[in-house]
């Protein structure tokens, strides 16, 4: 008789399969009861979850201050000889996805009035070091360019490489949201959005205002749990989402969206290709589909292939 390590180690190997305690039952020659108790243990474990650290983040700089000579405004055209200050990162917010606490930095009075943020440049910069994978809303336009900005400025050297999820780009991209910004999208889906404010907030943290710039970082603070928020409900249908099993350290399979050891096999459910198809599993945790990683070729039919034209 198998003590329950040894039915455990035996369960991993056959995981994932098809979705049924009885199929497991009879696998390991035990009862259904017994693999329900397994699999729920196994659910509860840490090393199901993929390893990778996975960042959220959000950052407020303040405006670029020029010179503009026009009758109308938005037609100008600037020259980088009319600057009178760039801008500069004023707060930063982030968090690791699924855990409670929120990371955040925001300059003095002092080093606003003096336009230097290379301290909360740098704290920021340690944080993105340890990530794998870092989310944000308009990301790839906004926050992570100008964080490098900020960096090369300061003389730091590029973090270690992680993957970029953005999520307006999604919205974007494979939704037809009314509207894509943060805000809209948490009132789309019923949630708490961002705090209301104003430009004058902006304002007075260009003049080294320590309430306003206190006032900044807890609205900073706010869109990386709003933004949390948002990319679970998006997650499912996330296409090129970042392979969370490959970062998994054992040798079991995890859901590649959400790193959890919950799929089930859609019976009858295949993705093909022109020669191959693959067995279709879906993440009873994220709602995410995946496939298996190794295709099985048709058998006993005649594949006839299309000439590219």
């Amino acid at each position: 008789m198998q003590n329950d390590q040894e039915l455990v180690d035996e369960l991993k190997k056959i995981l994932p399969h098809k979705k049924s305690s009885a199929f497991y039952a009879n696998r390991l020659g035990t009862t259904e009861e017994k693999v329900r108790d397994l699999l729920k243990s196994l659910r509860m474990k840490k090393e199901m979850k993929s390893s990778a650290k996975i960042l959220l983040l959000d950052i407020e700089t303040t405006p670029t201050l020029a010179w503009v000579w026009a009758t109308q405004v938005w037609k100008a055209t600037i020259s980088h000889k009319h600057l009178v200050s760039n801008w500069i990162m004023l707060t930063w917010s982030a968090k690791w996805l699924d855990e409670e606490e929120v990371f955040s930095d925001r300059l003095t009075g002092e080093e606003a009035v003096l336009e230097d943020d290379g301290r909360i440049v740098t704290s920021l910069w340690l944080l993105l070091d340890e990530a794998d994978v870092v989310i944000a809303h308009n990301g790839c336009q906004f926050d992570i360019p100008n964080i490098n900005t900020r960096c090369v400025l300061h003389g730091l050297h590029p973090p270690s490489p992680y993957k970029q999820i953005d999520t307006l780009k999604v919205a974007h991209q494979q939704f037809g949201f009314t509207h894509n910004s943060l805000d809209a999208l948490a009132g789309f889906f019923g949630i708490e959005g961002k705090i209301q404010t104003d430009f004058q907030l902006w304002k007075d943290c260009i003049h080294g205002n320590e309430q306003a710039l206190f006032d900044m970082e807890e609205y900073n603070r706010n869109d990386v749990i709003v933004l949390e928020k948002i990319y679970h409900f998006l997650k499912p249908y996330m296409k090129g989402h970042p392979n969370l099993d490959l970062y998994n350290d054992t040798e079991n399979p995890v859901c590649p969206t959400c790193g959890k050891h919950t799929l089930s096999w859609m019976e009858g459910k295949y993705f093909y290709t022109q020669a191959v198809r693959y067995q279709i599993y879906r993440c009873t945790e994220c709602g995410s589909i995946s496939r298996a990683k190794k295709g099985e070729p048709y058998e006993n039919k005649k594949t006839i292939m299309s000439i590219p034209r």
